[in-house]
């Protein structure tokens, strides 16, 4: 039987309004979308209201990994696994400063978790970072209404329990479409990344095995996930972490041995700063790596167009791959480069998403330069792909080699 601090859904409730028992002292929030759509439910996490785009994830793990990645800023996540929060929440598996989405939706709320790391309940975790959730709703029949209409704009409040009155703060937010949120989580200033417990999440033994003089990645930040910095370090990397707006001169005065571009929120059409930057660096010839945001500003800087999918892709097994290759890997994205509008004179793609064969990786014909659009890194997901970190390495270590062969 369920016990009160994770309550079973009623199944006599109607759909779409299909709520679970309400904690003890539950306050009712409200969740309304673009077209109209309402749905009435209880309230976790803190009060108030939440207005951003309304997208779902369908990994039935890493919960806090998801909500304090940067690329979901501006974003209101629906889970898809029915039940949050059994393990709760600790400080070692935060991607960022805490919480980064806008909101949270979720089937049914475990309020008192069982696992040996947690140190604060979802609950109280999101109260405490001022982040309004909901739960009790059939987040089955909306997750299919994204999926049919598209992602959309939505909101969730306590504090506004009218449907008309929150429906027109949703109609008067702006699209995701055109907006670079990459100002609002990118590092304020340059730094060098650093992590006293990296040796307890290392996973593949061999990472750093025979590496000598460690290579110098500056990663240009656009809102990157901690995981991708230990990997690079897991791999041998001195890791400088700098402004997404940083100069390309400034990128070379630390003579890196190559450049990263992260992952991050928005429109990566709207990042011009960024795509002029990665841009210009290709000029140098350096090693380029991009995961995510970073290879939708990769794809812009080599001539290429991205667009808006229709719901995305969120989840832990998005198969990608090419010629009988498949990699199952964690994706998070909105945007996807225009294959017609690759020149593919100097690109070819090197992966496609198996599901609906957007594109999923490209690479420079002539350059070291590749990106992808998965998360190689996982946390959470699979580590199929993470030899993408040593194929950047390797790619480094060439060059390398060949600049000393000239001197």
């Amino acid at each position: 039987m369920p016990s009160p601090q994770c309550p079973a859904p009623n199944a006599q409730s109607p759909i779409p309004n299909l709520s679970p028992m309400p904690l003890t002292d539950s306050i009712p929030a409200l969740l309304v979308l673009a077209d109209g759509t309402t749905y009435r439910g209880w309230s976790f996490g803190a009060m108030g209201t939440a207005i951003g785009e309304v997208v779902f994830n369908t990994g039935m793990t890493g919960y806090q990994e998801v909500l304090t990645d940067p690329s979901y800023s501006g974003q209101i996540v629906i889970f898809t696994y029915p039940e949050l929060g059994n393990t709760g929440v600790n400080p070692e598996d935060e991607e960022s400063d805490g919480p980064q989405v806008r909101g949270a939706i979720a089937r049914n709320i475990c309020q008192r978790p069982s696992n040996w790391r947690s140190t604060q309940s979802l609950p109280d975790y999101l109260k405490q970072n001022q982040i309004p959730g909901i739960y009790g709703i059939d987040t089955r029949a909306l997750t299919r209404k994204i999926r049919m209409f598209g992602a959309m704009n939505g909101g969730i409040s306590t504090t506004i329990l009218d449907e008309g009155e929150l429906l027109e703060q949703v109609l008067a937010a702006p699209n995701m479409a055109g907006l670079n949120l990459v100002r609002e989580v990118t590092t304020a200033k340059a730094y060098e990344w650093s992590d006293p417990t990296i040796a307890a999440w290392e996973f593949n033994s061999e990472a750093a095995e025979n590496l000598g003089k460690p290579f110098t990645v500056v990663a240009l930040d656009f809102g990157v996930k901690r995981n991708i910095l230990r990997r690079l370090v897991s791999y041998g990397c001195r890791v400088i972490v700098v402004p997404a707006d940083t100069p390309p001169e400034e990128i070379l005065k630390y003579n890196p041995d190559g450049v990263f571009l992260s992952n991050g929120p928005g429109d990566p059409a709207a990042v011009t700063e960024g795509i002029a930057t990665a841009k210009a660096l290709l000029l140098s010839q350096k090693p380029i790596f991009g995961i995510c945001m970073g290879h939708q500003i990769l794809g812009h800087a080599l001539g290429a167009e991205t667009y808006k999918l229709k719901f995305g892709h969120r989840g832990l097994n998005q198969p990608a791959g090419l010629q009988q290759r498949v990699e199952i890997t964690s994706q998070n994205h909105s945007f996807a480069i225009d294959p017609d509008s690759l020149p593919t004179a100097d690109v070819e793609i090197s992966h496609l998403n198996l599901n609906d064969r957007t594109i999923a990786g490209v690479r420079h014909k002539s350059l070291p330069v590749f990106s992808v659009q998965y998360h190689p890194e996982a946390s959470p997901g699979p580590h199929d792909a993470d030899y993408l970190f040593e194929q950047f390495v390797q790619s480094m270590r060439t060059a390398r080699q060949a600049v000393a062969e000239v001197r």
